[in-house]
């Protein structure tokens, strides 16, 4: 079952008084849309950004190779159809970037119900407050019962055919799922989560930063590997076995990311460094894969009462291309970090030093931490 996700990321941001779109507006270390990508990356097949006109250039340079960039629309309702026209998964997951914060737990849990059958998935939150139906006069018609009330989130989920059906009549609407009731589909709700919140204003900025954690003791690490290529070595990189590349020499497996991102991590929890962690001294993790040294890494960081944020790795090298296989590299790391969210980039040295006279390949990392 292949899923694709498509982000609604056309919003024109008024309320902020950025002058830039919405979807592009900075939250903590990253904007608004990388967050959202983040989330989605580790679970989804094919990623689509709908980005405002005379945007898409620069969304695409933002986000990389391997996520598929088309004009927005005039409605966030055609934008999705536009989305929609280029998905290749039998399921789509709908996704609005203002609500950039929600987790990859949610969309595991929103296309855990597409794999039990549902044709379509919505999470949602219990309304606490009371809520009123007005005239246009301003005055109170009714008062519903709040007990059957919901406030519903994204991302939602559905089988690909019965949106496309569903938006077959160019209706508009505020979330999908409401043209599938329309239609007299049925939608199943599941329990949201309160960092889900939508990011409209400033003031819904500092909410989502305390959902980061930014009142924690917050620590931040560079790490950087590099590795010569050997012949008869298979590579390994990114967690991912690249079994038509030459790989490199190492005591371990060489894998550059994953190595890069445990030195990243050991110095932003001043736990020393790959070499003294997992170093040539220790016979155990000769040929240790870089899945390996990640899980323990991380086993190691949480032992040390920190939680890992978020870790951003960049590969410099002519080969391999990292782009097709972008998607898998984020999801490798990410389980092997215990679910975090992970950001992979690749760039060239314009063919100087090591990795531009193509004679090896090399990496550096950022990781974020947090400790109570």
């Amino acid at each position: 079952m292949s899923i694709s996700a498509i982000i609604a990321a056309a919003g024109s941001g008024e309320r902020f008084g950025a002058g830039i779109p919405k979807a592009l507006i900075q939250l903590a270390d990253r904007t608004l849309l990388e967050h959202a990508v983040s989330s989605l990356a580790p679970v989804v097949d094919q990623i689509i950004v709908t980005a405002p006109a005379g945007f898409e250039k620069q969304i695409s340079e933002l986000l990389g190779d391997g996520i598929v960039v088309v004009t927005g629309g005039a409605t966030r309702s055609a934008s999705v159809r536009n989305g929609l026209a280029v998905a290749t998964g039998d399921y789509v997951l709908v996704h609005d970037a203002a609500r950039a914060l929600a987790s990859t737990d949610l969309a595991t849990r929103v296309i855990a119900q597409l794999h039990n059958g549902e044709v379509a998935v919505v999470p949602a939150l219990a309304v606490v407050d009371t809520i009123k139906v007005t005239n246009s006069d301003g005055f109170v018609v009714s008062t519903p019962d709040r007990a059957t009330l919901v406030s519903i989130q994204t991302p939602q989920g559905f089988k690909t055919s019965a949106l496309r059906d569903a938006h077959a009549s160019a209706s508009e609407a505020t979330d999908d799922a409401a043209l599938i009731e329309e239609a007299g589909g049925k939608v199943k709700v599941i329990r949201g989560e309160e960092r889900a919140i939508k990011i409209t204003t400033p003031a819904d900025l500092n909410t989502a930063l305390s959902h980061l954690g930014l009142g924690k003791e917050i620590r931040s690490g560079i790490g950087t590997d590099a590795h010569a290529f050997g012949a008869g070595r298979q590579m390994w990189l990114a967690g991912l076995h690249w079994p038509d590349e030459q790989g490199v020499e190492g005591h371990s497996d060489g894998d550059v990311a994953a190595h890069a991102i445990c030195d990243a991590l050991f110095a932003a929890t001043g736990l020393g460094d790959l070499g003294s962690n997992f170093g040539t001294d220790r016979p155990e993790y000769a040929g240790a894969s870089g899945t390996r040294l990640m899980q323990e890494c991380a086993a190691l960081v949480k032992k040390e009462g920190f939680s890992i944020s978020n870790v951003s790795v960049q590969i410099i090298g002519n080969r391999p291309k990292i782009g097709k296989r972008r998607a898998e590299a984020i999801a490798a790391i990410s389980s092997a970090l215990g679910g975090v969210q992970v950001s992979v980039s690749a760039t060239t040295t314009d063919g100087m030093g090591l990795t531009g006279e193509g004679k090896g390949i090399a990496a550096i990392a950022t990781a974020l931490v947090s400790k109570q």
